[in-house]
């Protein structure tokens, strides 16, 4: 072995650098620690360690470095490490303890500085908060603070209007009537009813095919089901067949006609649902939406088998009752001032006609059945395209039995 040349200047930059390490152990301590037991087949009990070198004195920093003679010199910050560091350099700050426990408020505050504001991220939480925490007696004399939710307008909104359950809660009626477009509407086509039944049942066809169709197309939107053309054109269909099932057996066979044509219908109506490929929920609604639409498409029919003096008493009397109830006023003087005007009609009407003074009970029927249909066209905030059709077409539609079985009697 060559003789050892004494620390040089990169040993004692070495024993700088490893200064801090644990002291190497020497061949005393190699000793201690790993005896020569381990080189054979038995292994004895391990032996104590044996006390480092003392700390306190001023000499351990000379033991350390002779202890670490052997070592290999650090070989300082690398390439390696620079790219790291410049990997990491974007990082933020890990605080110390000493900055982290005297200003906890400044470090939370630089985490939580770009995150949305929890008030203006969710505002209902706070607001309802906000009243729960309010006294009661405060409630009353505080001005309210206003809606979120705009007021129903039939104009064409851009805001969606609220749910029915909605506005039941804030105490407003879910319930719009059509309103004076309308009953304007309703009322010129019950006139051209009752003008086209005293020229004829095949007069009477121009006016009936159009009050069919928007029923049919009315109560389909009614029920939220837009667009749905299959239902839209079953229900015309069925009223086609039934018109010309009335127009082809005589007066006397007119119902049994129109009955016979919406039990077929039906059954076909079941039958299409039946093969649909929708969900359980959605055939039973278009099932019930379809079946509706047709009956009450098939039942204007019944202007045709009527009488044509009764169904020109009978349209009048429910333009009349449909104009005065659109009019501005209470609603139960409304509702009393045009069953009172539909009756009156039919009066005036049946004078003109082979009905007379029956034409005062007609009318009161007639008006009863408008009034129906009108309240259902202005259920569960409709909208503009339903207050155009089946605000238009019900009160007729709901009119057509009355008219048919009264005008036989009072006939």
């Amino acid at each position: 072995m060559p003789p050892y040349p004494g620390p040089g200047p990169e040993q004692g930059a070495a024993a700088e650098q490893t200064a801090y390490l644990p002291p190497y152990p020497g061949p005393a301590q190699q000793q201690a620690v790993a005896p020569e037991g381990w080189f054979r087949d038995e292994a004895p009990a391990p032996a104590a360690p044996a006390p480092g070198p003392d700390w306190s004195q001023g000499a351990g920093t000379a033991v350390s470095a002779a202890e670490t003679a052997y070592l290999p010199p650090y070989p300082g910050p690398g390439p390696e490490q620079g790219a790291a560091a410049e990997q990491t350099a974007y990082l933020p700050p890990f605080p110390g303890p000493e900055p982290q426990a005297q200003e906890p408020a400044v470090a939370a505050a630089e985490q939580t500085a770009y995150l949305p504001p929890q008030a203006a991220a969710d505002p209902a939480p706070a607001r309802a908060q906000a009243q729960a925490q309010a006294p009661a007696g405060s409630a009353a004399g505080a001005p309210q603070a206003p809606a979120d939710w705009s007021p129903p307008t039939l104009g064409g909104n851009t805001l969606r209007a609220v749910d029915p359950a909605q506005a039941r809660a804030e105490g407003r009626s879910p319930i719009i009537d059509p309103g004076p477009q309308s009953a304007i509407l309703t009322a010129a086509l019950g006139l051209l009813l009752a003008a086209a039944a005293a020229l004829g049942q095949f007069a009477l066809l121009v006016p009936l095919i159009a009050l069919q169709g928007l029923t049919a197309a009315g109560w389909f939107r009614l029920n939220g089901m837009w667009p749905a053309r299959q239902g839209i054109a079953l229900a015309f269909a069925g009223a086609l067949v039934a018109d010309a099932a009335v127009l082809a057996v005589e007066d006397a066979y007119g119902a049994g006609a129109i009955v016979g044509t919406l039990g077929a219908w039906v059954l076909l109506t079941l039958v299409l649902q039946l093969r649909s490929h929708a969900d359980p929920d959605e055939r039973m609604y278009g099932l019930m939406a379809s079946v509706a639409s047709a009956a009450l498409a098939i039942i204007c029919a019944g202007y045709l088998a009527a009488d044509t003096a009764a169904v020109t008493v009978g349209a009048a009397a429910v333009a009349v009752a449909v104009f005065v109830r659109a009019l501005p006023l209470p609603t139960a003087t409304s509702v009393g001032v045009s069953l009172a005007s539909a009756a009156g009609a039919g009066v005036a009407v049946g004078g003109l006609t082979s009905v007379g003074v029956g034409g005062a009970l007609l009318g009161l029927a007639a008006g009863v059945c408008a009034l129906v249909g009108l309240r259902v066209a202005a259920y569960d905030y409709p909208s503009k395209f339903v207050h155009m059709t089946a605000g238009v077409a019900l009160p007729l539609a709901a009119a057509a039995p009355a008219v048919y079985l009264i005008g036989r009697v009072v006939g």
